[in-house]
């Protein structure tokens, strides 16, 4: 096959700026290997990259997450792989195509119980949830640690992973009810934070805002003396403001993290960590509905809408 289907855009702007087209199936330079695409779900940042937020190059093919078969003649031939690439959709062409190019070096083997879309949806939500709780913020078992968004996409799966982790946690979102495991603060209640540091008897020892924004200052107040906050979203024009004094007389920390920032091997080697929460039926995938390429513009403006956990996943034959 020398064609493939791909979503391209070649101008910033909403959904309608997609088309799909027929494209030359790309050649693997030195190195790489030629993976056919199963599935590959779309992310918020994917949409805020074809708004023009990322800077790409054009013309482009956005995606980042996917789940598919590595087709290359090799010792690769025939692995089923997961996860997300660096750069992909951005300075790169990305997932949202039926083949795609990748450094070998970039491939993890997926999960074998998970299906091709169920993979598929787990790359960004997971490795950010990863990169704050592991890497930024060293969760510890029997810590507490309040997740804002915790019913969006990265917060059900920073949910699992701090649980996974032997940490509680405390969720806050604008919906949803409390569970055995996870008592949950609405952020619609002018009282949240107090809420949260009642339930935490005194504040919390680790904050991954998924929000960020009006929620900045109120999860710095949820912190415990000596607490972490890892920022990772931020809602609105991105500016906050907090106590200066009170952050450093409490011995605060603050992280950023950015998925964007991750290179593929180390991608990798986070997605094999997470495979072993999902092996050991400790993570669990998320819903998905699936659409196909022909009708992206419809299956963008449904994320950018907002699809209450479900996650929005293209399927190729």
């Amino acid at each position: 096959m020398s064609t493939m289907r791909a979503l391209q855009f070649d101008r910033f702007g909403p959904p309608d700026v997609l088309s799909v087209k027929d494209v030359a199936v790309p050649v693997p330079k030195a190195g790489e290997v030629l993976v056919r695409v199963a599935a590959a779900s779309i992310n918020p940042s994917d949409v805020k990259n074809v708004e023009g937020r990322m800077r790409a190059t054009l013309p482009r093919v956005p995606g980042r997450d996917f789940a598919g078969t590595v087709v290359s003649i090799g010792a690769c031939n025939g692995k089923e792989v997961w996860g997300s690439g660096a750069g992909f959709g951005v300075d790169r062409d990305g997932a949202h195509a039926e083949f795609i190019a990748v450094p070998s070096s970039w491939l993890a083997e997926k999960p074998k119980h998970l299906s091709m879309a169920q993979a598929a949806a787990c790359g960004i939500p997971y490795l950010a949830a990863w990169m704050g709780l592991v890497e930024a913020a060293a969760l510890e078992s029997g810590e507490q640690v309040l997740i804002t968004g915790a019913l969006g996409a990265v917060g059900r799966a920073a949910t699992q992973v701090a649980l996974w982790r032997g940490a509680r946690v405390i969720g806050a979102d604008r919906v949803g009810e409390s569970s055995d495991t996870v008592p949950m603060v609405h952020i619609n209640q002018p009282s949240w934070a107090d809420q949260v540091i009642a339930l935490s008897g005194g504040g919390v020892d680790v904050v991954l805002d998924a929000v960020g924004g009006p929620l900045f200052e109120d999860c710095l107040r949820c912190l415990r003396r000596g607490g972490r906050q890892v920022a990772l979203a931020s809602i609105g024009d991105g500016r906050v403001s907090f106590d200066l004094p009170d952050f450093f007389h409490e011995l605060l920390h603050l992280v950023g993290i950015d998925t964007f920032k991750l290179e593929g091997e180390k991608i990798v080697r986070l997605m094999n960590s997470i495979k072993t929460g999902f092996e050991e039926g400790k993570l669990f995938p998320a819903d998905v509905h699936e659409w196909e390429l022909e009708t992206a513009r419809e299956a963008y403006s449904a994320v950018s809408k907002g699809t209450a956990g479900t996650r929005q996943v293209f399927v190729f034959d």
